[in-house]
């Protein structure tokens, strides 16, 4: 009886909240809204992926709506002019982020900079991962380190090709190899994956372990958040595989600024070696743990593990999938796959590997990229976000404590700013001029103002870089028949089915090949 009682109480305050927000609710011009019910508002109408539902009522009702899911009001923005009213006159007052219970477990407290409230530890935490990763100079510095691993990656593909005639690669974990090898060797110097271990069974069982302790099965939002009376019963188990994998990846992450400080233990602050290390471009762990002994109050252990976290959740998972989404993509536009080999034989060759100062040579490797992030944005709806205050946006008042989600995919796909958005064409976007703040917000694959991703440049240059390589290098075939399916995977846009491609060495590059 006590616990019908409770839930009783519960219930019944929902409803009145819900009921006092529809009638205050009347007395401000709010965006159009289809019909809410009671308790579960919205939620009714999503009955296939988020952000094709979140289009499809954006057609019928505007490209600005308020809605409803359970106890929490959404603003879904689908217009460039509104995501320009967003984020430039209103870009502070929504420069937060909503508390959800993936961040309650994931966020080291809310002290992680993809959710750290919007203020002084947020700006000293973008100032720091700006300057150690992606700002230009750093970005130049890391260089060698990404051209150093496509050409591990490229020499394994050549390996495989000699030992078993043409070669059958898996996209998937091919990207993930590069992508996971990148970002640790730019944190700390070494490697996931060794190069005999890369296109074998040991490489794809480091890499899935790796997405596992990572990624795990976690969405950004849950029924929980909508309906916090189930968290309270423990709904599904969903908040103690939480607190699981958080265990998981802090015992994961220990063991590597443990086998950093291990492998450091040697150097002396004055010696030769720490000189040497000067001398060159400090991975960013040295970094880190060096101003936690000039400020070990502010640079924890929990503030460094949670931007080792950062890297290796928002730099992987996504470039991986684009990676894969392009290749796919090229297999399917034997056209467009000539156009980009004909355009790298012409301005790199094949005396050497494609390298990063090559890539401002290879307009058209980016208009294709671009191209594939605006029919495939690999984080289709961006990163929420939530007003402290009241505010207007497109005309609308928006009331605070509303969760702002920009719906990217409904944008990349609205035929009245793209012709024919369906259909794959890279050469739209040689004819857009400039790039300044997403083409007028019509192309907002990293999201855009104060917090969209500071790590956009480093991850066009890993896609770049692995498909201007595999291109270079080898002529690619599907094997098999080629599908265009996509689902949701947590929050990333992914194949459907993993892409697997036989690859040729051209015989053009054989020559350089044989000696990388």
């Amino acid at each position: 009886m006590a616990i019908q009682y409770y839930v009783a109480v519960v219930l019944l305050s929902i409803l009145l909240i819900v009921l006092s927000k529809l009638f205050s609710s009347r007395r401000k011009n709010l965006p159009p809204a289809p019909l809410a019910l009671p308790i579960v508002g919205h939620l009714y109408l999503i009955k296939n992926s988020i952000h094709q539902a979140l289009a499809s009522l954006s057609d019928k009702y505007g490209p600005v709506l308020y809605l409803r899911f359970g106890c929490r009001n959404f603003l879904v923005v689908s217009s460039s002019p509104a995501v320009e009213d967003c984020f430039t006159k209103n870009d502070i007052i929504l420069a937060n982020r909503p508390r959800t219970m993936a961040s309650d477990n994931f966020s080291f407290d809310y002290k992680s900079f993809p959710s750290a409230p919007y203020g002084d530890l947020w700006r000293v935490q973008r100032r720091l991962t700006v300057v150690e990763l992606f700002s230009t100079l750093s970005l130049q510095r890391s260089s060698a380190i990404r051209e150093d691993e496509i050409r591990t990656v490229i020499r394994s593909l050549f390996r495989l090709s000699l030992q078993n005639g043409n070669s059958t690669v898996d996209f998937n974990d091919l990207a993930g190899v590069f992508t996971f090898n990148s970002m640790m060797r730019i944190l700390s110097g070494e490697q996931f994956v060794k190069e005999e271990e890369i296109g074998g069974e040991k490489g794809k069982e480091i890499v899935n372990g790796l997405r596992e302790i990572f990624f795990g099965n976690i969405s950004a939002m849950n029924v929980c958040d909508f309906f916090p009376v189930l968290r309270w019963f423990g709904y599904r188990g969903l908040e103690k595989q939480m607190v699981l994998l958080h265990k998981k990846r802090i015992e994961f992450l220990n063991r590597i600024l443990d086998e950093f400080r291990r492998r450091n233990a040697g150097f002396s602050e004055n010696s030769e070696g720490d000189e040497m290390k000067k001398k060159k471009k400090s991975p960013v762990i040295e970094t880190l743990l060096r101003l936690q002994k000039l400020e070990p109050e502010f640079y924890t252990n929990d503030l460094i593990m949670s931007i080792i976290l950062m890297v290796f959740v928002a730099g992987t998972e996504t470039t991986s999938a684009t990676i894969e989404w392009v290749m796919s993509l090229m297999l399917s536009y034997p056209e467009v796959l000539h156009k980009l080999r004909y355009e790298i034989d012409n301005n790199v060759g094949h005396k050497h590997l494609l390298n990063e100062s090559d890539l401002s040579k290879l307009p058209y490797l980016r208009c294709v990229i671009n191209e594939t992030l605006r029919v495939y944005p690999p984080v289709p709806l961006l990163l929420p976000h939530y007003s402290l205050e009241d505010c207007v946006v497109a005309g609308y008042d928006v009331p605070k404590h509303t969760t702002v989600m920009v719906n990217a995919w409904a944008m990349h796909h609205d035929p009245k700013v793209w012709e024919e958005p369906e259909k794959f064409k890279p050469e739209r976007f040689e004819t857009v001029v400039g790039e300044g703040e997403g083409f007028n917000y019509k192309f907002i694959p990293f999201g855009t103002g104060r917090r969209a991703c500071p790590g956009n440049n480093m991850g066009l240059r890993l896609v770049s870089l692995a498909l201007g390589a595999c291109i270079q290098c080898f002529d690619w075939k599907n094997n098999g028949e080629y599908k265009t399916c996509a689902y949701l995977s947590r929050s990333t846009l992914k194949k459907a089915e993993g892409l697997e491609a036989i690859c040729t060495p051209r015989k053009n590059c054989l020559q350089f090949l044989s000696q990388l």
